[in-house]
């Protein structure tokens, strides 16, 4: 790597580390203006708003607007070079266009692979922590009211509550039905059943068990019983933002159980998935873009060229924002959803890349 390669992947990617913090340091200043008032109210101690809540609000802030940040990060550094005519020194020098690209796509693949290992793994572990002291410090407790609940356990399996209580893990009036085709094969009915947390099991109470065959029927009765059940009570707790708290792995695995049950909701989660592998490659476009504005000398300073680099960057995140609620709404397929920003922004930066002058 040349003397400057070095120089401008050392620069480009300080001036991305300190756009990150001074941006994530103006988030924390008014987050905190916004929760002071549920913080006297709980007063949760010192180390658990420094630690557990600020501590994992960080990573996910930084994780969330890095794509926007390394953008306006690459904008800043990229016109203030060409302010100090150093690009105009360096194409004198022979050095082709695409050639001072290289260290910015360096710079950006390593962001980008970094970033991909903290999305999957690292950030939705962090996200666990925070969520755990917003539901337990700043959200309103919650409570499963849900009536009548149905939810498919197993292929040919199909349970049924009429309500459960959160605090006592209790279900009331199950049914557990067996169902091949249109014929009903089996059915369990229980006044109540609860999880067992040493046993990791479900214990029914008072039940009934109708085995069909034919013209054939044979009833079982009993007192208790214990059952392994594709169900557990965090299908019954706040699933507000629970794909944040998944890592990739657990992210899959949750998918297919979704889409097993045939519940709804399955989009949102195959977007947080799609957009994981999306989120890496946004760093090289907006990059390439960012070096493309930017990399000309204006006689009005950088100012412009800064401020141009905020208005386009903000359009990719409201872009990407639109085409994710479109897709949530099951109108548009979720993998076309969040690569459509990529893919519309690789075009605009090739079309800039060949009309702009530089």
């Amino acid at each position: 790597m040349k003397i400057l390669d070095r120089y401008i992947l050392k620069n480009f990617l300080i001036t991305y580390v300190f756009t990150v913090l001074v941006t994530l340091l103006i988030i924390c200043v008014i987050d905190f203006t916004e929760k002071i008032d549920n913080f006297r109210k709980f007063n949760p101690p010192l180390h658990e708003i420094l630690l557990d809540y600020y501590g994992n609000l960080i990573p996910y802030y930084a994780n969330y607007l890095s794509p926007l940040l390394v953008f306006i990060a690459t904008v800043f550094f990229t016109a203030r070079m060409a302010a100090r005519t150093e690009i105009i020194a360096i194409f004198s020098s022979g050095i082709s266009f695409l050639r001072m690209l290289v260290p910015y796509f360096i710079g950006s693949i390593l962001l980008a692979a970094f970033t991909f290992y903290m999305v999957g793994w690292v950030i939705p572990r962090a996200n666990k922590i925070r969520l755990a002291f917003e539901y337990k410090y700043i959200e309103d407790q919650y409570y499963f009211s849900q009536r009548n609940f149905h939810i498919k356990v197993a292929p040919k399996h199909y349970a049924y509550l009429e309500s459960y209580n959160n605090a006592s893990l209790t279900g009331f009036k199950f049914t557990l039905e067996h169902i091949e085709g249109n014929q009903l094969i089996e059915k369990l009915t229980s006044d109540r059943i609860v999880w067992e947390k040493k046993k990791k099991k479900w214990t029914i109470f008072d039940y009934k068990i109708r085995k069909i065959n034919g013209i054939h029927e044979t009833i079982t009765q009993g007192v208790q019983i214990d059952t392994t059940l594709n169900l557990s009570p965090k299908d019954f707790e706040n699933d507000k933002n629970r794909f944040e708290e998944l890592t990739l792995t657990q992210l899959n695995d949750y998918i297919e159980l979704l889409k097993l049950r045939g519940a709804d909701g399955v989009e949102t989660y195959l977007l947080e998935k799609h957009t994981r592998f999306t989120h890496p490659f946004a760093f090289i476009i907006l990059t390439i873009i960012g070096v493309v504005v930017s990399a000309r000398k204006s006689r009005r300073g950088s100012g412009l060229q800064i401020a141009f680099g905020f208005i386009l960057a903000f359009v990719y995140l409201l872009f990407f924002m639109l085409a994710k609620g479109i897709a949530e709404s099951g109108k548009i397929n979720t993998m076309l959803a969040v690569w459509l920003p990529n893919i519309i922004f690789a075009g605009i930066g090739f079309v800039l890349y060949k009309t702009l002058p530089r």
